[in-house]
């Protein structure tokens, strides 16, 4: 990135053609009504804020739409939690695609694992003991040495939604060099966070409402928990990811800082180089 970006700017949004979005959206809307897919208690506090089904269903939309995942490919959801989206990849994904997903917290992975691998076997989860000091504070791994249990450029596509929110730039470092040795040449990183930049800090209308933290250029909702809801300057996050040897492809920003947008947090997607590139 050689510029920082402002509140108006999206780089290289790519269009569906009118049949495939017919068809994206035919099947959305299927997946809406599906009663028969797998679901957690509602009760459950690993579930998280907001409709599971929806905001699982309306990701699939953005990594279509978006970040051009195919049927085919092969992906690795990062933080996959307790499968919001992995249970509507059930239903886009071909047979001879695959799905790995990681996560620190042992409840949500025996979930996965009891209700969408026993009746998907190409959807595998397993738990990833990395340090976090608000979802696996005993971990064993530090966060900044995070190792995943994967051979290189086994991936055509690597999801980590609302993780980099969660993260110091460090680790985030730490997990683009890990993305970059996991994807094929070509492979695409899908990533949310939080892009701060001095307009979004004027809006009255932005939530989270950041302040400034301990580290430069990181920006945090509460005081009390700064890991809670993190951002970073514009340019720092695109910069990490171009150090790890990914290509930042687009960025769509989100509609936390009050702007018009189709998601909440702000979207990267950057690609693996081919050879030679």
């Amino acid at each position: 990135m050689n510029a920082p970006l402002n509140a108006g700017a999206q780089l290289r949004m790519p269009a569906l053609s009118a049949d495939a979005e017919a068809g994206l959206s035919a099947l959305m809307r299927s997946i809406e009504r599906n009663r028969f897919l797998p679901e957690p208690d509602p009760a459950s506090v690993f579930v998280g804020d907001g409709n599971y089904r929806a905001i699982g269903t309306e990701y699939l939309g953005h990594y279509v739409r978006i970040g051009g995942l195919k049927a085919s490919d092969n992906v690795l959801d990062i933080g996959c939690g307790i499968g919001r989206m992995a249970v509507p990849l059930t239903q886009y994904l071909d047979e001879n695609a695959s799905y790995e997903g990681v996560d620190p917290v042992n409840e949500g992975i025996e979930w996965c694992v009891q209700n969408i691998t026993r009746v998907y076997p190409n959807f595998r989860f397993c738990r990833v003991d990395v340090a976090h000091e608000l979802y696996n504070p005993n971990g064993a791994v530090p966060g900044d040495q995070i190792a995943l249990p994967f051979k290189e450029s086994r991936f055509d596509f690597v999801t980590m939604i609302s993780v980099a929110t969660h993260l110091p730039l460090g680790e985030i470092a730490a997990y683009a060099r890990e993305v970059s040795r996991l994807l094929v040449p070509g492979g695409k990183l899908f990533i949310t966070a939080f892009l701060v930049s001095p307009d979004d800090l004027d809006r009255k209308e932005a939530r989270p409402q950041f302040q400034a933290g301990e580290a430069v250029g990181s920006w945090i909702a509460d005081p009390a928990a700064p890991l809670g809801a993190i951002g970073f300057d514009t340019p720092l996050i695109p910069a990490v990811l171009e150090e790890a040897g990914l290509k930042v492809d687009l960025v769509s920003l989100g509609h936390w800082r009050g702007i018009q947008s189709a998601h909440y947090q702000d979207v990267i997607v950057a690609v693996k180089p081919e050879a030679g590139a």
